[in-house]
């Protein structure tokens, strides 16, 4: 069998779980201690660890990033009647919740830069807004696919208006902006530990924060909002949010191994940028003072090329190769098409754009050489091809 056959053989996925063993003694003692059910010390410790190693005094782990989204707007007093600005390109968990509480979402473009929120397009939003005496109650912000947003323009803005920041680092564990870590630039930030992010919990998020009182009503939220009686009584409206003290061991023993994954996965996206230097396809670059940990390796086929995302996906797939499609941005989503949106260049939106020539690819810290090689060999011949 040749190597290209056994290659072919074996599903290579976008971004799978990274498991290094490490997870199997921290399971092994939640079950030696039968703590299996939500909360237990290891959910302690896994918010002690996250905390201590991004620099923030209060952290809370949950089922899910989204349900970290849910209670951050939440506890920020979002409602219906409240507007809350968003990034648009990103995934649909970042504003979902925005419904939830029955408030409206703005979709705010990128920039070309980080392909991140647009701080132009962000202040035209807030002038559009403040014009008729309205301002958002928050403001989300996503660090896409591992690349921090431009949080010395962003900042400054939302900190004129008054309004807070939400920052969504699910995909952003582990980069750093200015030397500061993702998830702890806004207000609040939260972190995802989806299966198939830089590490895993095999579901869950957490909650990152310096406001003292935050993560104690969240936690208060998300455990049903049960009132402190010997008997079991609500006067509000509560969750059932908590991680398990299981899902908590994986995220401790796959925490040991988090900046090897970072450094794979940041050595994948280099190798991608040699093996298609010559080819009319290019890769995100870091600006000074940011850091990347690249959880995707994403490319961006130059205009005019005949290449098109698909044929890049459908060859790939032929190949038993798993690849994307950039986000596609949320004011184009039929759910959220009839939302305000803002953008620097009205004619031509920069996460339009985007998404037409994006391609997400292999990026997984257990990728192998030959799986990234064989890859490039792939995409390669698509553009010779043409």
């Amino acid at each position: 069998m040749s190597n290209d056959d056994t290659l072919k053989a074996k599903r290579v996925y976008l971004s799978p779980p990274h498991m290094n063993g490490s997870e199997l003694e921290t399971i092994q003692e939640a079950f030696a201690s039968n703590w299996i059910a939500p909360l237990g010390p290891n959910v302690d410790l896994f918010e002690q660890k996250v905390r201590e190693m991004l620099g923030c005094q209060y952290s809370l782990a949950l089922n899910s990033g989204s349900s970290c989204i849910h209670l951050a707007l939440k506890y920020l007093g979002v409602k219906q009647g409240d507007y809350v600005f968003c990034s648009d390109v990103t995934f649909s968990g970042s504003c979902n919740a925005i419904l939830y509480e029955k408030a409206t979402p703005v979709f705010i473009d990128s920039e070309r830069d980080s392909w991140n929120i647009s701080p132009v397009a962000l202040e035209k939003a807030f002038k559009a807004f403040a014009s008729k005496g309205i301002l958002p109650k928050v403001v989300i912000v996503v660090d896409l696919y591992g690349m921090p947003a431009d949080y010395n323009k962003i900042l400054p803005i939302c900190r004129r208006y008054g309004v807070p920041v939400l920052e969504d680092a699910a995909e952003a564990l582990g980069a750093t902006y200015c030397g500061k870590h993702c998830g702890t630039l806004g207000d609040i930030g939260i972190l995802s530990f989806n299966a198939n992010k830089i590490i895993t919990s095999s579901t869950g998020g957490m909650v990152l924060t310096d406001l003292p009182n935050a993560t104690g009503k969240m936690k208060f939220w998300a455990t049903q909002s049960r009132e402190p009686c010997p008997y079991y009584e609500h006067k509000e409206l509560g969750y059932n949010y908590r991680m398990s003290n299981i899902l908590a061991s994986i995220g401790l023993g796959q925490l040991l191994e988090l900046q090897q994954y970072i450094q794979k996965r940041r050595k994948i996206n280099q190798r991608y940028k040699e093996l298609l230097a010559d080819y009319p396809i290019t890769f995100a670059q870091e600006p000074a003072g940011y850091y990347s940990n690249f959880w995707l390796s994403v490319g961006l086929i130059e205009q005019g090329s005949a290449v098109r995302p698909i044929d890049l996906i459908s060859a790939l797939e032929a190949a038993n190769i798993e690849s994307r499609h950039f986000w596609k941005p949320m004011h184009m989503q039929p759910l959220f098409s009839q939302f305000p949106f803002y953008s620097e260049e009205a004619e031509s939106p920069v996460g339009e754009d985007l998404f037409l020539r994006g391609i997400c690819l292999p990026s997984g810290s257990a990728l192998t050489e030959g799986e990234l090689t064989c890859t490039a060999q792939i995409i390669k011949k698509c553009f010779n091809n043409i």
